[in-house]
């Protein structure tokens, strides 16, 4: 009862902040899309991290960490770091684009620098087909969270329903202004709380030092470099850096957010941040998981992605785990939230409007936008009904179909010798290539060991060089 009842307490606290941003905003495409492009700093670096930090977060990085070690910090903190990178030298520019040309989404971004309708079809297809799988993750995590919290009572997929149902209700009513809003609140939630949960968890257990050593003696290969059965070999470490700096930009709720700055001095605080907090968070769901081991040694697969929601109801009392698990939630929402409205801008105007009703007004722009985040969180739960993988597997693919992007989007921003031919036939050849990898039509050993991000990445690149210097483009790519 407890549970359910700070649960409750979460949940309608998050609709009434919905409900403000819904009084604050504009019946605009602009503001209902784009927060009005007006967010401030302090806002854009919670919007920023809280998006990004899903429930990959906090119940895929416990799973690996009880699965792989301690290497999967490492793997995580230092090659999420690198992201900042991308936001000083690609965030930047894309903002700079979205003030001048008043872009909205990243298809119509794209397809316009390059005047090319068939490249902005493939970048949006592209973005839609791999960000609906990671949408999944988001109630597959709820429904997994509440299950265990509540002994079952809440079963999993009523759980998933449930929290689906409130993050449609405030993007609704408030689009971008009340996902920003509510961003805020769940990203400090979620950065106290996680701190709370390695805490009360490593005391229970005879403190952080003590569990961790007792764990060592059973299970060495998990404080290794390469972590558990040799997981992280030196080209998986590499391969895995490559794919977090490449893929993160490419996130359409995170591609959309470098145009909601009101200047660029904000995105530039969030870029020298964002390292800071990936070292000393990440930590903890991978400390729980390996910790976890003293309590649940065998846990297998998609199992070991229930450690953490299973170790604090083993080892908090009841109000706190639940107390904590809302962080857990606010992980998942503050991800959700921003992935339909990025894809319902998309759908409403890279599609929609483009081909089927091109005189569409503001006003039903709007509307259709929240039709469309209705559809999608359905098409999210029913994949969620039976989860294909593991959270980790299922996050890693849809982080290497957007990381291929990433070529095109660098090309079209940077390079005014960029063609569209080349720029579709780098996508198509490299989705191409990974889906004939993932289902083995390919054989992986032509990749040395790398993660197929490495070698696609590199093909994807060569063939917008190459094909723009041998096919050049009659006209150069306007400013």
């Amino acid at each position: 009862m407890t549970t359910m009842i700070i649960m409750l307490i979460y949940l309608l606290v998050t609709l009434v902040i919905g409900y403000m941003g819904y009084r604050a905003s504009k019946n605009n495409p602009d503001d209902f899309f784009l927060a009005g492009r007006e967010v401030g700093p302090v806002v854009l670096f919670f919007t920023m991290v809280a998006t990004n930090f899903s429930a990959f977060f906090f119940l895929g990085f416990a799973g690996a960490g009880y699965r792989i070690g301690y290497s999967y910090y490492g793997i995580m903190s230092f090659g999420t770091a690198l992201v900042s990178l991308v936001f000083f030298y690609v965030g930047h520019r894309i903002w700079q684009l979205g003030r001048e040309k008043g872009y909205i989404t990243p298809p119509e971004m794209i397809g316009d620098r390059l005047q090319s309708r068939p490249l902005k079809v493939v970048f949006l297809l592209v973005m839609v087909l791999f960000t609906i799988p990671y949408l999944a993750i988001q109630p597959i995590g709820a429904g997994i969270l509440l299950s265990e919290l509540t002994g079952g009572q809440v079963p999993y997929f009523t759980g998933a329903v449930v929290l689906t149902i409130v993050i449609v209700l405030y993007v609704f009513l408030g689009g971008m202004r009340s996902v920003a809003w509510t961003d805020l609140i769940q990203g400090v939630i979620m950065f106290v709380l996680m701190f709370v949960a390695v805490y009360v968890i490593g005391e229970a257990l005879g403190g952080i030092g003590e569990a961790n050593a007792r764990v060592y003696e059973k299970h060495p290969a998990l404080f290794s470099r390469e972590g558990q059965n040799g997981y992280f070999t030196p080209q998986t470490w590499f391969s895995f850096m490559i794919l977090w700096m490449l893929a993160v930009p490419m996130f359409p709720q995170m591609f959309m957010r470098f145009f909601i700055p009101k200047t660029a001095a904000g995105l530039r605080t969030t870029a020298r941040l964002y390292p800071l907090v990936t070292a000393f968070l990440f930590l903890c769901p991978v400390m729980i998981g390996v910790m976890g081991h003293l309590a649940f040694p065998d846990l297998a697969g998609k199992a070991a992605d229930q450690i953490l929601p299973k170790m604090l109801t083993t080892f908090a009392p009841e109000w706190l785990s639940a107390t904590i698990m809302v962080g857990a939630l606010a992980a998942f929402m503050s991800t959700m939230d921003s992935q339909l409205l990025a894809l319902s801008s998309m759908l409403t105007r890279d599609f929609y409007q483009e081909f089927i009703d091109p005189e569409l007004s503001i006003v039903k722009q709007v509307r259709l936008g929240k039709i469309l985040v209705i559809a999608l969180s359905v098409v999210g739960l029913a994949i969620a009904y039976q989860p294909p993988a593991t959270i980790f597997s299922i996050a890693t693919q849809a982080f290497t179909g957007l990381s291929l992007l990433f070529p095109t989007t660098v090309a079209a921003i940077y390079w005014s010798r960029t063609t569209a031919a080349s720029c579709i036939a780098s996508i198509l050849v490299g989705e191409g290539l990974l889906i004939a990898l993932s289902s083995g039509y390919l054989p992986g050993d032509w990749m040395l060991g790398f993660l197929p991000i490495v070698p696609l990445t590199i093909i994807s690149s060569l063939i917008i060089i190459v094909g723009s210097l041998l096919f050049p483009k009659k006209q150069a790519v306007h400013p």
